[in-house]
């Protein structure tokens, strides 16, 4: 496959992972829906209001991405037939800085606030409110770091064929 294709590709499947936070979003915002109007106890209460703020947020992030990403698909073919060398030698500086932003984040930030929200959940065992955040906070980075996983192998297998098409410059 050449480069051109792989990236676009690669693009796709970045899209493609923005469309499922989005989806995941209404899943939380509606999850957060339930919770209010259907919640019977207190802790059950306590969920709408993080899980609203995490669905907007979650929302918010992937049209983000959504927006980085899609121009890409348009832009990579008259970038990369403009000047294949100067293409490639772009995205193997950007999939670089990548993989050491996604390797800070999914394994480094992520998993301390995960166990960080886990240890604060232990202290607080009488307050449901911020028992609800803590826990709607560890959820929320768990599915990040399955998401940043994945982008990640996409994005170190991405660099590897750059870095084996690579033209000659």
């Amino acid at each position: 496959m050449d480069i051109l294709n792989y990236s676009l590709d690669w693009a796709r499947g970045e899209v493609f992972s923005d469309k499922i936070i989005a989806l995941i979003s209404v899943f939380v915002l509606a999850c957060a829906a339930g919770f209010y109007f259907l919640g019977r106890t207190q802790m059950a209460r306590a969920y709408w209001l993080p899980l609203c703020v995490s669905g907007v947020l979650l929302l918010v992030v992937a049209g983000g991405l959504f927006a980085a990403n899609h121009p890409r698909i348009a832009s990579f073919e008259r970038q990369y037939n403009e000047n294949p060398a100067a293409f490639v030698e772009a995205e193997l500086a950007r999939t670089a800085t990548s993989e050491h932003d996604l390797n800070l984040i999914v394994y480094t930030v992520l998993p301390i606030a995960v166990i960080v929200c886990a240890a604060l959940v232990i202290g607080f065992k009488e307050s449901i409110h911020v028992r609800a955040w803590l826990i709607v906070l560890m959820v929320l980075g768990s599915f990040l770091m399955i998401v940043d996983s994945n982008t990640r192998a996409r994005n170190a297998a991405y660099r590897a064929e750059l870095e084996k098409n690579a033209p000659l410059p």
